[in-house]
């Protein structure tokens, strides 16, 4: 029995907010059960100066957890002084998911960065951060061709995450907290809506998991990330009707 009661291959509630920031020209709140990760995106006109010329865009993340997403406060970064390993770490993956599924030469040179800032953790916040972050993006692409700075939203695919773990011996889908902190292993899986692998990261908490657990948590995945691409379509569908 998983602690929340769910089925192994049941996700928790889910829900992809649009617009929810009223200044970026994209944004989602993504929720995740209790994991809760606002994403904005914004668009500059210039490129980083290795990029300068070469008539494409580009596209970062930056990610960041507030001092009380968590059940105790935590300093934050820009205090300390220094960003930590992970931090870095799950702001590279969001970025190279979202590269995964764009067309940077349709950008033309410019920059949009993704931030993605957890309000309330309770596992899964970089997966959630990468689903919440493709309809940030996808939202501003879409305010860029409306302005006549873009003539169609350059993006080739969608990109969704999820994480799946071996709990009490069975693969689970879509850990929160109490279960990730016990789990036998856990994988962190970005895929595309056509079926695509973007990044797999699976750890092995005691021992070595088999290649037969790692293909039930990548059944679960894909199963979890094709609900979670039909909610993104879902979503953006109603915020272009509302617009």
């Amino acid at each position: 029995m998983r602690p929340s009661g769910r089925k192994p291959d049941q996700m928790r509630a889910v829900s992809l907010e649009t617009d929810f920031s009223k200044h970026a020209e994209g944004s989602c709140l993504a929720r995740f059960g209790d994991t809760h990760v606002l994403c904005t995106a914004s668009v500059e006109q210039r490129v980083p100066p290795w990029m300068r010329n070469s008539g494409r865009g580009w596209i970062t993340a930056e990610y960041g957890m507030l001092p009380r997403s968590t059940n105790t406060r935590t300093n934050r970064e820009a205090a300390r002084g220094k960003q930590t390993g992970r931090t870095q770490e799950i702001q590279r993956l969001i970025g190279r998911s979202l590269r995964a599924v764009a067309d940077l030469e349709a950008m033309g040179e410019m920059q949009i960065t993704v931030d993605c800032d957890v309000i309330q953790a309770d596992g899964g916040t970089r997966t959630a951060a990468i689903t919440g972050a493709y309809v940030a993006l996808h939202r501003a692409f879409t305010r860029l061709v409306g302005l006549g700075m873009l003539s169609k939203v350059p993006l080739t695919d969608q990109v969704a995450a999820v994480s799946c773990g071996l709990y009490q011996g069975q693969a689970v889908l879509d850990l929160d907290y109490a279960e990730d902190s016990e789990a036998q292993a856990d994988a962190n899986f970005v895929l595309t809506a056509s079926g695509g692998v973007v990044e797999i990261q699976g750890t092995a908490e005691e021992r070595p998991f088999t290649r037969d657990q790692f293909n039930q948590l990548l059944d679960l995945a894909e199963k979890g990330v094709t609900d979670l691409t039909a909610l993104q379509r879902q979503a953006l569908e109603t915020a272009q009707v509302s617009s």
